[in-house]
């Protein structure tokens, strides 16, 4: 079974049902990521250059004819250029203004009708007014997720497609910290429902999961 199979247990994440107070037993410290704004935007890009390099399979015969593009899988979203421009009589916002590049890769058939990728990427402005904490000992950081789609464009020659696509970002004002939340305690973890029958492992039967505090002192 799982958290989510065959698992009746009430000590597990999913919908509450019942007094949502019922079981709260600590008070929890824990590090993580607050996301203090963020806002999405969708974009239709027109005249898009995108030179492209890492042909596979290499040596293509030209001229390619474009069949898409699309955002890079497992490559980041890079900012360089950030600028956080407070506004006056509003010191938590600011206008965030930086350069977005995305990694994307074409899809292409070659002159010979081979069926080939490359990779290029896309360099974007943008500029959104967000809500940015004042400065602390925990610095703030801006994410930026995007994804670029595109089946519109042509072969420019020397190496260079133009294409029309859509584009959509996503930017947060985040910082790491350390929260103190409301726990139900650790949850009860069942046993994975095994393809086949595995050994016991002598000596780790008794150990816990998780760490205890049976019981907490004071200084």
């Amino acid at each position: 079974m799982s958290f989510y199979i065959n698992n009746t247990n009430p000590v597990r994440p999913g919908p509450m049902t019942g007094n949502p107070l019922n079981g709260i037993c600590e008070k929890v410290l824990i590090e993580t990521t607050k996301v203090f704004d963020a806002c999405v935007s969708q974009s239709t890009e027109t005249g898009i250059i995108l030179p492209v390099s890492g042909f596979n399979p290499a040596n293509p015969a030209l001229p390619l004819t474009y069949i898409s593009a699309q955002t890079s899988l497992g490559l980041s979203t890079t900012v360089t250029d950030l600028v956080i421009d407070r506004i006056e009589g509003s010191p938590n916002y600011a206008n965030v203004s930086m350069t977005i590049t995305i990694p994307v890769t074409v899809t292409y058939r070659d002159a010979n009708g081979v069926l080939g990728t490359a990779s290029s990427s896309i360099v974007v402005q943008k500029c959104s007014m967000l809500f940015v904490p004042q400065p602390s000992l925990s610095p703030v950081d801006i994410k930026v997720n995007a994804l670029f789609s595109s089946q519109i464009g042509t072969f420019s020659g020397d190496n260079v497609f133009t294409v029309t696509g859509c584009l959509q970002v996503l930017i947060k004002v985040t910082a790491v910290v350390d929260l103190l939340l409301p726990s139900y305690g650790y949850p009860v973890v069942p046993p994975c429902q095994a393809c086949q029958a595995s050994q016991a492992c002598p000596g780790l039967d008794d150990l816990p999961l998780y760490p205890t505090a049976a019981q907490i002192t004071r200084l």
